[in-house]
């Protein structure tokens, strides 16, 4: 057997004392051994914060985002030595493919995120605040990184996507980690580890693994700092009661295991197409990872005239499923993590047994393909049946953690919502309807006790992810007994990470300390056109006021030609009484267009295109005999990598156009981007 290691300090060691044994979920043969004994968790929090924590918070966003981007490629090469791996933890292909690229997909995901942010090492979140009359004195939010460590406690069912799901976000707010995986699948969690190591990639400091215990590790944490816990309600509890995390007022965000659910809509009918889609549904989440899924449908709920039809038809589905190694052709369930967690799930079926029955399945009774069942840590799926879920509740309260499900009945929409929120609190509800209105009535009635709600029929079922699958750019977490915690989400998982404070002070000096131009800032006024300008000479606030062009009735009916835009309000004077318009007014794309015409500089030079639009605001409308004037304001700058060594070295360039007439007063603004070429290639 080998001896896994733990990354601390910046060194693989081994820890030293009595190891703990890692099985073969197949065969129950010992794999490796680990100990974290001997490990200084104070001193690996300390060097994170000390050593990795700088050198991530002095990468911008985008420097980060292409970190994420060259480790997801790394990994995606080494994938083959995880899969090898990933068998002795009981799981088929397809299982190990959903936490294998599902999370290097993560990494993908938040990479590509970086587009969102700044090409700073810092953000900031939200309009800017205008605290005075003369627009003098202003506030903001700006958003820094945390200067701790993010502490990642992990549960055994994903060792790679549980993982790699957590450091991606941290990562990107430049934030370094500490993994603890669960002991009993550390093995490939530790492969991971080993590649990304070796890849050189990741600034020092930026990861670290414990494949032992990691008690005590919470001891050390400060209030900078982010504690993640993914796994039981009862350790998750445990963790968020340590004394250091009330006294530091430490971040701790938890994802529980919850009693998750699956509706079928009292519309579906058996001849339905979404009745096969639920079915299918059901059984996929019954037996994907062997039903180990904080996500798995745990509570499947039908109109009470169909449940021998779905009894039926699930049991007809589930019969197909083979059981056994998942390298033995045909095998499409493979074996619980291993013979612990079997005897916990068995356990958790006898005490479900007690209030209802078992109508699909027997725990004895069952075949296993190319395995020894006996050793091997296989269970079969089973599918209980509770006619009466509002008296006989332990299917609301008790879990079992493995390819086990209860099916029970509704009268109406409205008494589904109420049995699916007796869960106290799901990651993830999904519901199968074809009718839109049923639809409305469970989201709007269940959402406030779900993380997610997947609505599912035949026009989105081929393209869906499924019930079971989180997305990176969407939150995965869920209120009460699912921990009330969030993790991924985008953005919004990324500013778990950051510090939001709020800074007050004149536009100017708000500009100076963002790189962001807040309106109503000193410009920066130069001889040269700023179209004449490369990307790496632009100063934020650098500024163009064009001349003059009075609007004309003649232009307005020219531009309704062109355009095909005849809206009333610019055509028929006659048409006017009861609106705003005190005559006929210019069309406000017109507005844009010749303001356009007044800041470009039209020879060729740095500006290559014109890259899009991101906000725009007609704020005063504008009648013939008035004057406009352009004040073209660079707002924002972000460097873009080369896809190639011939591509050419440029940059976006973000532009505030202010339009105001002969008064200074705005009548548009907008926010226009354009792509500069910069001057050393």
């Amino acid at each position: 057997m080998i001896q896994l290691k733990n990354f601390a300090l910046g060194q693989w060691t081994a820890g030293a004392g009595t190891a703990a044994t890692l099985f073969n979920a197949l065969t129950g043969e010992g794999i490796a051994t680990t100990s974290s004994k001997g490990l200084d968790f104070g001193s690996m929090c300390d060097y994170a914060r000390r050593v990795g924590g700088p050198k991530l918070r002095k990468m911008t966003f985008h420097e980060r985002g292409r970190m994420l981007k060259a480790l997801a490629f790394h990994l995606q090469e080494k994938k083959e030595i995880f899969y090898a791996l990933s068998h002795a933890t009981g799981a088929t292909r397809m299982d190990s493919w959903v936490d294998i690229e599902g999370g290097i997909g993560n990494l993908f995901a938040y990479a590509s995120l970086r587009r969102q942010f700044p090409d700073e090492s810092f953000c900031l979140d939200g309009d800017v605040a205008k605290l005075s009359k003369q627009n003098t004195f202003i506030g903001h939010h700006i958003c820094v990184p945390k200067e701790g460590v993010a502490i990642h406690i992990n549960a055994f069912n994903f060792p790679v996507w549980g993982m790699l799901e957590k450091v991606a976000v941290n990562w990107l707010a430049g934030v370094p980690a500490i993994v603890k995986p669960a002991t009993i699948t550390s093995f490939l969690t530790e492969a991971v580890v080993q590649e990304i190591i070796k890849s050189g990639i990741l600034p020092e400091g930026a990861l670290q693994l414990v494949c032992g215990s990691a008690n005590g590790i919470l001891d050390h944490v400060c209030s900078q700092d982010v504690v993640t816990f993914t796994g039981s309600a009862f350790t998750g509890k445990k963790l968020k009661a340590h004394p250091r995390l009330l006294e530091e007022a430490v971040s701790f965000n938890m994802e529980a295991d919850s009693l998750n659910c699956c509706i079928l809509g009292p519309d579906v009918k058996p001849s339905s197409a979404e009745f096969d889609i639920f079915i299918k549904e059901v059984q996929r989440e019954i037996t994907t990872k062997a039903g180990q899924k904080c996500t798995a449908v745990r509570r499947i709920m039908v109109p009470e005239n169909m449940l021998e039809d779905v009894h039926i038809a699930l049991g007809k589905r589930l019969a197909q499923t083979i059981i056994g190694d998942p390298s033995v052709e045909g095998v499409r369930m493979g074996s619980l993590a291993g013979m612990e967690q079997l005897t916990e799930v068995r356990e958790k079926v006898l005490l479900l047994a007690k209030t209802q029955r078992i109508i699909i399945g027997d725990l004895n009774n069952f075949e296993v393909k190319g395995a020894d069942k006996h050793k091997g840590a296989f269970m079969p799926p089973i599918v209980f049946l509770n006619e009466n879920p509002f008296v006989n509740t332990d299917c609301h309260n008790i879990e079992a953690f493995g390819p086990v499900s209860t099916i029970m009945p509704y009268k109406n929409i409205e008494e589904a919502v109420e049995l699916a929120k007796m869960g106290k609190g799901s990651l993830v509800s999904s519901i199968v309807t074809a009718d839109d209105k049923v639809a409305k009535t469970y989201v709007l009635g269940a959402a406030s006790m779900h993380g997610r709600i997947l609505i599912l029929n035949n026009d989105c079922a081929k393209e869906s992810t499924g019930h079971g699958s989180p997305m990176p750019m969407l939150v995965h977490g869920g209120p009460g007994r699912a921990g009330g915690g969030e993790e991924m989400g985008g953005k919004l998982g990324v500013f778990h990470y950051l510090q939001r404070t709020a800074i007050q002070g004149s536009p100017t000096t708000i500009t100076n300390i963002t790189n962001q131009y807040q309106q109503g800032g000193k410009y920066i006024i130069k001889d040269v056109h700023p179209f004449r300008v490369h990307f790496e000479d632009l100063e934020i606030g650098q500024t163009l006021i064009t001349e003059q062009h009075l609007v004309t009735l003649e232009n307005i009916e020219a531009f309704a030609e062109l355009s095909g835009d005849k809206f009333y309000a610019h055509m028929d004077a006659n048409s006017l009484e009861g609106t705003i318009f005190t005559g006929r007014v210019a069309h406000g794309y017109y507005i844009l267009s010749r303001a356009a015409g007044l800041f470009v500089d039209p020879p060729k030079g740095p500006v290559l295109l014109n890259y899009g639009i991101d906000e725009c605001r007609f704020t005063k409308p504008v009648y013939p005999g008035m004057s406009i004037q352009v004040r073209f304001t660079c707002k924002e700058k972000a460097e873009q990598e080369k896809k190639t060594p011939e591509d050419v070295a440029k940059g976006i360039v973000k532009w505030l156009v202010d339009v105001v007439d002969e008064t200074g007063e705005t009548v548009a603004i907008a926010t226009i981007l354009t792509m500069v070429q910069k001057r050393v290639q």
